[in-house]
């Protein structure tokens, strides 16, 4: 198990070019729509059914550089992330199941909500701070798996998170 050799090599050449943060998740985008994988490729068939007691991240790849990483999350139905923003990029892929994600924008009095999008199986979408303030949730009625490639070491840091946010959300 682990990020196939074809889809780390994409990523590679892409970090390898130096690019700004938004020029970089959109190719290491374009390189997973075109390679994507199955939860099969990356992990274990026993980490793929979920925890009750939340989300689960594991992680599959950290470039020895620590350049990128790769991580598979398993949602159960309902199970969500707190909302948060990124210490880098972050490029994800929806490999089985839907997950419902809200972005927002901090202003002085909360958070407002921007948008909300069902990411289906198959989606693929890639961002950089700022502008990265967001929730995702497991909105479907099975196990929603999917792929996090993010512009840092998570080995190291732990998670991708910089900040989580508890501001009230605002119409």
């Amino acid at each position: 198990m682990g990020c196939p050799s074809a889809l780390l090599s994409a990523f590679r050449d892409v970090v390898g070019r130096g690019l700004d943060w938004d020029k970089t998740a959109s190719l290491v985008a374009d390189a997973l729509r075109a390679l994507l994988p199955s939860p099969a490729d990356l992990m274990a068939p026993s980490l793929c059914v979920g925890d009750p007691s939340g989300y689960q991240s594991h992680l599959v790849h950290c470039e020895p550089d620590g350049s990128f990483s790769v991580a598979a999350m398993v949602w159960l139905p309902g199970q969500q992330t707190p909302i948060h923003d990124h210490v880098s990029w972050c490029v994800t892929a929806v490999l089985t199941g839907a997950e419902c994600e809200e972005v927002f924008a901090a202003e002085a009095d909360g958070l407002r909500l921007l948008d909300q999008r069902v990411n289906k199986a198959g989606s693929v979408s890639g961002f950089a701070p700022p502008g990265d303030i967001h929730r995702v949730r497991n909105c479907g009625s099975v196990v929603a798996i999917s792929m996090h490639v993010y512009g840092a070491d998570i080995s190291r840091l732990g998670n991708s998170i910089r900040r989580e946010y508890t501001l009230p959300v605002i119409s």
